[in-house]
């Protein structure tokens, strides 16, 4: 979960987060390179004494400030490109859960071996438990064993939804009539937080995403405490 004053991004819970922020610390130090250079090359050219009236082109720094430029832009594109086909690669998941954006909370169904469904709404300030995150914390969470594939649909009831989740890398459009999908791998034990990232009405703030990633062994047993409770 993010802290105050945080200017760097979520600590990585996926596989594809940690590529996500390898690809962010890559263009960065492009940027800061490039940056660098233009404000030396401005402060000499300023400085300088040399002046060169006649000068009209010259078709050699022509040709190094059109290449160069063009090498960078292909350096950075091809991780780009790398880390788009990975967030979009989905192999063979071994659970397929499905999430449904309402006005304003998510169902969840879990329908590859268990017939588990349920609502998850957020918690008024007056449930909340001493270290509870406020605005973020929902009654039901979305429980995942760690290290297993899984497939998440996504999909709305009414209007269009996003459900997200940023320490996963996740983000995908519930859209009504359309059932969108997306692969997500939880690398560690934990509790990570989410929440609806597309403008769905009056209580668009108010419909947060918990998942909380644990070993598969608690899995099973989360499984068998749901169907003994329906």
């Amino acid at each position: 979960m993010a802290t105050p004053a945080q200017l760097g991004l979520m600590d990585a819970a996926s596989p594809v987060m940690e590529e996500m922020i390898y690809f962010h610390d890559h263009v960065m130090l492009v940027l800061i390179l490039i940056t660098c250079l233009i404000f030396y090359s401005m402060l000499v050219l300023i400085s300088s004494k040399y002046i060169y009236r006649f000068l009209t082109d010259g078709h050699v720094i022509e040709t190094v400030w059109t290449v160069i430029p063009a090498i960078i832009l292909v350096v950075v594109a091809l991780p780009s490109l790398k880390l788009l086909y990975l967030t979009d690669e989905l192999d063979s998941p071994q659970l397929t859960i499905k999430g449904v954006g309402h006005q304003w909370y998510w169902s969840y169904e879990y329908t590859d071996y268990y017939d588990i469904e349920f609502d998850s709404y957020m918690l008024p300030l007056g449930d909340l438990n001493k270290g509870d995150a406020r605005l973020l914390e929902v009654d039901n969470r979305v429980v995942l064993p760690v290290d297993t594939s899984v497939r998440m649909l996504v999909t709305a009831a009414d209007v269009i939804h996003a459900w997200t989740v940023p320490s996963l890398g996740l983000k995908m459009d519930a859209v009504p009539g359309r059932l969108n999908q997306l692969a997500l791998q939880c690398s560690r034990v934990g509790t990570f937080y989410g929440q609806c990232s597309e403008i769905c009405g009056a209580n668009h703030s108010f419909m947060p995403i918990v998942i909380e990633a644990v070993p598969v062994e608690t899995f099973e047993a989360w499984c068998d405490a749901m169907l003994d409770s329906e």
